[in-house]
Parts: C-alpha cells; structure tokens; sequence
C-alpha cells in the first residue's frame, strides 16, 4: 500500500474547508439524511436548496465531467471530499444514488437528449432518482429477474414488480431494469429503462423497516407505458448498463470507514463515562474493554483496507474484490458496533440514537450487496475457488 495526498489534493482540501466554513451553518449541520425525510416535508426542502448550493459551486458531482456540472475530481480529490464532508458535518445532496450510481450509467450508456435532459435536473436536486433492480424473486441473483416490456408501437409495455427500492418514496425517476427477451439465455435479455415514476400505471408502496424508516419500497407497474426514447443503451444489453451501475455503488465503500470509526470513538466516549459495578466505568470492565477492542480494531482494518483498494486504484489497477471486501468488513463491523453499545450501555442502548442504529444496523449485511454475494466474490477472485454447481 502506498498512496499521499498530493498537492493538488490539498489545494483542494483548502478550497472546499474555505468554502464549507462560509457556507454550512448550524440548521444544515442538523438536518436529517435525505433517507429519514418524508415527501414534501421542510427537511427535505431544505436538503435540496443546500443540493442547490453544492451543484452552483461544482461541488455536487465532482466526479463528473466539466461538461455535465463535475469537475473530472481524481481519486485523492474524491478521498479528501468525503473527508472535508465528515468533518464538517455536512449533509450530503439528496440524489444519493442517482449522482454516484446511475449518472455514471447515463454518462456512458445514455444519448446526448438523456445526458441534456436528465443529468441538470438530478445535479440539483430537482429530480430524485431510485433503482429499479431487485425483485421478490432476484435480489441477489440479479439475472433472474422477470418485469416485463414488450414493444408496443413507440412503447414499451411494463408488468412486474420491483422490491428494495430505496428512496422510492421520494423519487420521481427510476433506472428500471426489464425483461424484453425471455427466450435470450437470462443474462442477455434485459434492457434498461429510464422512467417517470409519475406515468400512469406506476405504484409506489413504502416499505416501514424496523427503525421506522420509510427508505425501503416497492414499486408496481401494470400495464405502464414507457416510450421507446428511454431505452439505456440498446434492447436486450440491459445487464453491461447494470453492471456500470453497480460497479459505481460497490466503489463507494471506500469512504465507508469513517462514519463507522466516528461511531466507534462516540461509543469509546460513552463507555468511559458509563459507571457499571464496583464504582468502574465501561471502559474500566475487563470483559467490556475487550469487546470494545474488538470493535475499535474492526474499524481500524476497514480504514486500511480502504486504503489499500485507493492504493491499488491509484498504482493502476481497477476496483475489483477489494470494495467487497471492504463492504463485508463494514456491515459486520457495523452490527458488532450495535451488539457493543447494548453491552455498555445496557437499557440505555434501546432509545434515542442508539436505539435506532441497533435495529437499522441489521440490513446492512444486505443492502449494497449481501454477505453471501460478496463472500462467494472473494472466494472467485481472490482466492480462485470454483463457482458452486
């Protein structure tokens, strides 16, 4: 591993800390995730005028090209952003997934109508983008999905249902991946749509997780019309534009370390302040230190290993098996936190923040890819064991 900030990267640091200390104020400091806000409610609002502010400055996509709003941002400048943002406390934009996951896919795959029409609009904020992948009967084996589209004059016709869905209650836009060939070997017969979520014969239903949180949905299509102009890509080659997406959501993980070892630090911070028996703190408990070593390690791998795939992505080599490796470490480090925080802090650990991040802490080893997808990624690619039969 051998990476440094170069002078460009802090060059950067300087200008975007200058800008978030004239910009970011206490209000936006305390605003919720676009992911706990309802529809139409001041918080996200509010979220989306700060949305506004990040874009006029160049600071909503930095990934992208220049031509569409970004500014090229290379991987430290990426590194030292998602840095600047945790430090600062800054809300993040409200296009969470379509900014990292699905421009990409419109940037490489899209024609220049989709890019001039589609891409402004989720910059801002103004539109609100969720994925259509997963099914109640293909979430990880993707491929097997059954939606529908059959070409209908100028439309595509589409049946079917879509589950996991998040920010589907919010979004007026959806990467939506269809059937449009079942006698194709599976992998070969979807496309891609991109989908006005307002058309006739679309229904979105939240789905309330455990935490209470509406981030989670499904959404129904019965008989809805989609015109042919927003075909992703061409007819049936829908799986190359999936992977496009998907290969930008696994490559987020490298930013994953540090809202997890904030967590961690708070927790090292209750625990000491926490009195258990014998007139000792948390941190004093011997079984107690343990566990909290442990989890405070869990962190600290995950940082290296973020490090090591920037290492490895800067010397050259393509992101491959290590964001898996960093999202499995994530979310069972995350769900270690939890267990830890309910050691510690006993009943104390069942309300307020910690209360929340313990039930929400149980989906992460699904969402963005589950343990056994990633588990049997590293078992293919890095330790070169045969595909199970």
């Amino acid at each position: 591993m051998n990476f440094a900030y170069p002078p460009e990267a802090e060059a950067f640091r300087e200008e975007f800390r200058g800008w978030l200390d004239d910009h970011l104020t206490g209000e936006l400091r305390a605003l919720p995730t676009v992911l706990n806000c309802a529809p139409g409610s001041p918080e996200l609002e509010a979220l989306r005028a700060w949305n506004r502010q990040l874009a006029d400055a160049g600071y909503a996509a930095i990934t992208w090209p220049p031509e569409y709003g970004g500014r090229g941002a290379g991987i430290m400048e990426q590194v030292v952003f998602a840095e600047e943002m945790h430090r600062a406390g800054a809300p993040g934009t409200v296009n969470i997934i379509g900014l990292s996951n699905i421009a990409p896919a419109i940037i490489e795959h899209g024609t220049e109508e989709q890019k001039r029409t589609l891409l402004p609009r989720m910059l801002r904020g103004d539109d609100i983008w969720c994925q259509g992948f997963s099914e109640p009967d293909a979430g990880s084996d993707l491929a097997s999905l059954s939606m529908s589209a059959v070409l209908e004059g100028d439309h595509f016709v589409v049946n079917g249902q879509k589950t996991w869905n998040t920010l589907g209650h919010l979004a007026n836009w959806c990467e939506l991946l269809v059937r449009t060939d079942r006698d194709a070997p599976k992998h070969r017969g979807i496309s891609c749509l991109l989908v006005d979520l307002t058309l006739p014969g679309i229904e979105v239903r939240p789905l309330v997780t455990i935490a209470g949180d509406q981030e989670f949905n499904e959404i129904f299509f019965t008989d809805a019309r989609i015109t042919k102009d927003a075909l992703l890509g061409p007819v049936n080659d829908g799986w190359r534009v999936a992977m496009t997406t998907l290969a930008h959501e696994r490559g987020g993980v490298a930013a994953l370390h540090l809202g997890l070892r904030k967590s961690i630090g708070e927790l090292l911070d209750e625990a000491k302040r926490t009195p258990v028996a014998d007139g000792r703190t948390a941190a004093q408990d011997p079984v107690l230190r343990q566990r909290l070593a442990r989890v405070y390690l869990e962190g600290e791998l995950l940082k290296l290993l973020s490090e090591r795939a920037i290492s490895g992505a800067l010397h050259g080599r393509e992101l491959g098996p290590e964001s898996s490796l960093a999202k499995l470490v994530w979310s069972e480090a995350a769900q270690h936190l939890g267990e830890v925080a309910g050691d510690v802090l006993g009943p104390d650990a069942n309300t307020g923040r910690w209360g929340r991040d313990r039930v929400a802490m149980r989906s992460y080893t699904i969402a963005g890819g589950t343990t056994q997808v990633n588990k049997n990624i590293l078992a293919q690619r890095i330790l070169g064991l045969p595909r199970g039969t």
